[in-house]
């Protein structure tokens, strides 16, 4: 039983996964091995966010920085992405939860689409947990899309052009890849960086954030529903005094 007080949990979790690469350096091993452990950690945080009762938990997997790796590297990463959907899929749809991706598709393989679109349609009616993977992602590639996709919007149907300029950010928040998806109450980042590296720049603007010393491949159970309980004190104010 876990202590987090249940009446305060956060609806969205969002988690940037880093570390792998410095983990698996202190046990003298290549950089992948450590991209193979931090599955298991995503593993145990998918049980543990359901186990607190959380009802989305997204994890920032791969930046559209991360195209700039080495080639080797980023070959290995999307195998591994493959394999790990196609061997948890089964589990994920078995315990409810709904399993979806979001960012610059385009740049994917075609066989790691494929992959992509088949686990997303299996668990598309999933009401648990929502398990958003943001995969060749970018707040600033996000930010310059919806742009584009309200620009669209407007050559299309200039009708709408009051509409628009009208418009607050909550109109606003229909052009993001993450339309639909309740912005995160709370940010962890692990590894020992403070920064949000070009992630959810809008939509993190009031987020919780946490920075843990905790490398990836030992962030498991333990380490989320301490997290889970540090938000849990937090009070809220979004600009307000209470």
């Amino acid at each position: 039983m876990t202590s987090e007080t249940k009446s305060n949990i956060p609806v969205h979790v969002s988690l940037i996964m880093d570390g792998n690469g410095r983990w698996a350096k202190e046990r003298g091993k290549e950089r992948v091995f450590g991209h193979f452990e931090g599955v298991e950690s995503v593993r145990a945080c998918v049980e543990a966010a359901v186990e607190a009762g959380v009802r989305y938990l997204s994890l920032y997997a791969f930046s559209e920085e991360n195209w700039n790796r080495p080639e080797a590297e980023v070959v290995a990463l999307m195998g591994l992405m493959v394999k790990a959907m196609a061997n948890e899929m089964e589990s994920l749809n078995k315990n409810g939860v709904r399993f979806v991706v979001i960012g610059n598709r385009e740049r994917l393989a075609p066989e790691l689409n494929e992959t992509i679109d088949s686990c997303m349609a299996m668990t598309a009616d999933n009401q648990v947990l929502t398990l958003v993977v943001f995969l060749s992602y970018s707040g600033k590639w996000d930010i310059l899309q919806a742009a584009k996709k309200m620009a669209a919007h407007m050559l299309a149907c200039p009708e709408d052009v009051d509409e628009i300029l009208d418009m607050d950010v909550n109109g606003f928040d229909k052009y993001l890849a993450t339309a639909g998806i309740p912005d995160p109450d709370l940010i962890v980042r692990t590894s020992g960086e403070c920064r949000l590296s070009n992630y959810l720049l809008w939509q993190g603007a009031y987020s919780e954030l946490l920075f843990v010393d905790t490398l990836w491949p030992d962030f498991r159970k333990k380490e989320f529903h301490s997290a889970v309980e540090y938000y849990s004190k937090r009070d809220r104010r979004y600009g307000k005094v209470k």
